[in-house]
């Protein structure tokens, strides 16, 4: 049986990831350090199939290496990662354990694994490395400018994953992707957060004038784009993954609304509150992603107006996923470096 290890398998991409291997027959196994963004709840439709494994570790652990040889799987997904701009403002050290000297970890031992086994890497990043993209689409080539710590971090990552590719020939490929959003995502996150608060008839808390602007990615069509290149990409290549739909923080905003007053009856409190800006906070993110649309024929089906209704649906059909989470991560402001 086709064996694949997905870490972070407990957070965001990495459910929804494991969720669509396992519709593809593989066998998955999760390897998560279970911290406050990883979520028991994102896997309980699956979490009893023998399909399906969870470890409880975490990536800069040596026993990593121990998982590597006892399953020996022909892939592995990195999702391990902090990923929260804010909570990398207020403690840029876990970030740089995680994103850093995590993946060090895990590269040490995936070279020694791979050098009798088969197998490949896929490294899940960001569009953040490339820093702001005023105007244009940044490509796979374009110079790093990462702004933020946890940026800073996934830069620092991907370069090391890049030279190992270089120096000791591991099979790994890199991939950049636009902000994500749909079920399971963590609240501190923007679209989240929006929602549990519409459902919780508060205001809806908005940086500085809410210009700044995203691409943004239905989280089921990042996850296919992973499969496709785990299967087609090429080795030691960079690829963005991306929807080419960029829209302001405003504009979101003002399309979750109309789609939840479609749906929930909206409260007397629910009103955009424009709150003070984080640090350093990037304009625009914008990917050009032909290379993976050419050259692995992969495109993204999901429009913005049907995935934010599917994904207003799910949190609303799923009020215990914000039962699972601790409150103060859901309501605290980070990041504002106060």
């Amino acid at each position: 049986m086709k064996k694949i290890i997905v870490t972070g398998g407990l957070g965001f991409i990495g459910s929804n990831l494991i969720e669509l291997l396992l519709k593809k027959n593989f066998n998955v196994i999760n390897v998560d350090k279970a911290t406050y963004s990883s979520n028991i709840y994102n896997v309980k439709e699956f979490k009893k199939s023998k399909k399906y494994k969870f470890i409880k570790l975490d990536i800069k652990n040596k026993k990593f290496k121990n998982i590597l040889f006892r399953y020996k799987p022909i892939g592995i997904f990195n999702l391990a990662a902090e990923t929260h701009v804010d909570r990398s403002i207020d403690n840029p050290d876990s970030f740089i354990q995680s994103n850093v000297v995590g993946v060090y970890n895990l590269l040490e031992n995936f070279k020694n694994y791979s050098k009798f086994n088969k197998s490949k890497l896929i490294h899940i990043s960001t569009d953040e490395v490339y820093g702001d993209i005023l105007t244009g689409r940044s490509h796979e080539k374009y110079p790093y400018q990462p702004s933020s710590p946890y940026a800073a971090s996934k830069a620092a990552s991907d370069h090391l994953v890049s030279a190992y590719v270089r120096t000791y020939k591991i099979p790994a490929i890199v991939t950049n992707c636009s902000n994500n959003y749909g079920p399971k995502q963590h609240p501190e996150k923007l679209i989240p957060k929006l929602i549990y608060n519409i459902l919780n008839n508060k205001p809806l808390p908005i940086y500085g004038k809410g210009t700044n602007s995203r691409e943004w990615i239905y989280v089921k069509d990042h996850c296919e784009a992973l499969i496709k290149v785990f299967q087609k990409g090429k080795l030691g290549e960079f690829y963005n993954i991306g929807s080419n739909k960029n829209l302001n923080n405003l504009e979101v905003c003002k399309k979750l609304i109309k789609v939840s007053n479609q749906l929930h009856s909206l409260g007397k409190n629910i009103k955009i509150n424009f709150v003070k800006d984080r640090p350093g906070h990037d304009i625009r993110y914008a990917l050009n992603s032909n290379k993976i649309k050419n050259k692995l024929k992969w495109k993204p089906k999901t429009s913005f107006e049907k995935g934010i209704k599917l994904t207003f649906d799910w949190y609303n059909n799923n009020k215990k996923y914000y039962k699972s989470i601790s409150k103060k991560d859901i309501i605290k402001r980070l990041g504002s470096n106060d």
